[in-house]
């Protein structure tokens, strides 16, 4: 939601339902708060008046409505930045009503006894907060603990919604550092530096990851009942690839280009058309160990909470060395998380893959032209049809005799043949197709695109892991569609401090952070 739709919502029962504002107000927190509240809309009212009779004053023209717009716009984020301000800062009792130690993470902490002040940044701009703070009971030397700070969910001095949206716009294709600061400026008239930037982004990508798995599986669970219910003649299907793609990676005396990896896991319905697909991805990392364990925690963790009929699994990729290892070593000995029977995972070879390897072939055959591009597409169809590799292999085979090739033509063409001869077993298309699976791998090469390449692979972009891995564990959640899961549970599952003593006389929203 932008600041302006946001400014709208908040506002609007303050204007047009007056009796209901005042209600409200004075349940919540009591007359203090509903005067000053009212003293920031009447000044709002009054505000937006005058600046919508000067322009009604004059000749209406392009240039004055887009001033006038813009003035508005200015009034609602500056109300919107008082109110936020007024109520976060109604949030906490005064000291003396507050109890004296509070404990937090196995510390006792003991109360000072004044407010203190805090820069704070929301959604309408910069606020000053009044705080109450606790020090360590034993003196060593921890930071001052801010009841009301945790438990308004500040992170690094940012609320819940802006640190969403800055690490949302962050995690966005073809978004930089710097352009994303010129929005927070932009819109919420944020003045933050690369430091903070950073610091927000990193906090939220940490707390996100941990969720990560739960709510992919909730959303593939999902997805595989939505398939079970559908209409068509096939089994759902459940189709797993995983690929690699090269990304610049900062080191010591340079940057050197290194394999990330990326992995899909695609639900399709009855007829064969693709439900949604969850996402994972990750930095370089040697033999690609913490993708296969990440992947294969899901795979079992959705399995294992799957109560309906099993679905069709599917391993669709390339056959790249990373790719066959996590099925030789994985796939085609996982057994039921629940019953301990044996799964039966079909391999797919993907067949553009397959194809291009016939384009290899045709060229050293006939050389580029029309002869080689007729016997490939030829070679196409055939590749579809039952026992179809075995009659492409066989063409070749004699076309080969027949041309005599030698040197460089003989040394490519048998490295693509010997790749359809060594995977024939994975390439019965005629058969995937019958039974609804996929045969192209290419919903996981276009993840690479959208993972990587729309995001981490700008112009003269170079990254350290550290912050390439920061914005991955953002985009797989924003692109497999479990964004706001992910972030309500980093809010519910905020850690609160607890009373240590006499009764706390908190206000009605401390009291129910605690």
């Amino acid at each position: 939601m932008d600041y302006s739709t946001h400014i709208v919502c908040t506002l609007l029962p303050l204007l047009l339902d007056k009796s209901t504002a005042h209600k409200m107000l004075a349940t919540a927190s009591g007359p203090s708060l509903e005067q000053k509240i009212n003293e920031i809309v009447q000044s709002l009212r009054e505000n937006a008046r005058q600046v919508s009779q000067e322009f009604l004053g004059q000749a209406v023209n392009p240039e004055r409505t887009f001033n006038f717009e813009h003035q508005i716009n200015e009034l609602l984020r500056e109300t919107g930045r008082q109110i936020v301000q007024t109520v976060y800062n109604h949030a906490e009792p005064a000291a003396e009503s507050l109890p004296k130690h509070v404990s937090f993470e196995a510390g006792l902490y003991t109360r000072l006894n004044r407010k203190t002040p805090q820069n704070a940044w929301t959604l309408f701009g910069q606020i000053r907060l009044q705080r109450v703070g606790y020090r360590p009971s034993d003196k060593s030397g921890d930071a001052t603990l801010f009841p009301v700070a945790l438990a308004l969910g500040l992170i690094e001095g940012a609320t819940p919604a802006l640190a969403e949206r800055a690490a949302g716009l962050m995690s966005d294709a073809g978004m930089t550092q710097q352009t994303v600061l010129k929005r927070l400026k932009q819109d919420h008239g944020v003045g933050w530096g690369v430091k903070k930037l950073r610091q927000v982004t990193a906090w939220v990508s940490a707390e996100m990851a941990e969720q990560r798995q739960e709510v992919q599986v909730e959303r593939l669970l999902e997805l595989l009942q939505q398939a079970t219910d559908s209409k068509g003649g096939h089994k759902p299907v459940l189709s797993v690839g995983r690929d690699g793609i090269t990304l610049g990676i900062r080191c010591q005396g340079g940057s050197v280009h290194e394999v990330a990896s990326c992995a899909t896991v695609t639900v399709l319905d009855r007829r064969g058309r693709r439900l949604a697909t969850v996402y994972l991805a990750y930095v370089p990392e040697f033999g690609q160990g913490t993708m296969s364990k990440q992947l294969t925690q899901l795979l079992e963790e959705l399995l294992r909470r799957w109560q309906g009929p099993l679905p069709r699994l599917s391993y669709v990729t390339d056959s790249g060395d990373n790719e066959t290892t996590y099925y030789d070593q994985v796939l085609s000995r996982m057994k039921h998380p629940r019953t301990g029977e044996k799964l039966d995972w079909l391999r797919v070879a993907d067949y553009y893959h397959a194809s291009e390897r016939l384009w290899t072939m045709a060229e050293r055959l006939f050389g580029k032209g029309d002869r080689a591009t007729g016997w490939a597409r030829k070679m196409q169809k055939w590749l579809l049809k039952p026992s179809g590799v075995y009659r492409v292999l066989h063409s070749a085979a004699a076309l080969r005799q027949q041309q005599a090739l030698r040197g460089k033509n003989l040394t490519e063409f048998s490295t693509a043949y010997r790749y359809l001869r060594d995977r024939m077993a994975y390439m019965r298309y005629a058969e995937y197709r019958l039974l609804g699976i996929p045969l192209g791998s290419g919903v996981t090469e276009a993840a690479c695109k959208t993972v990587y390449t729309q995001r981490l692979k700008l112009s003269g972009m170079r990254w350290q892991r550290t912050g390439a891995q920061c914005i991955l564990q953002l985009r797989v959640l924003r692109l497999s569609g479990v964004w706001d899961q992910a972030y309500r549970r980093v809010l519910c599952g905020t850690k609160q401090p607890k009373v240590w003593g006499q009764a706390a006389k908190l206000k009605p929203l401390a009291r129910k952070a605690a």
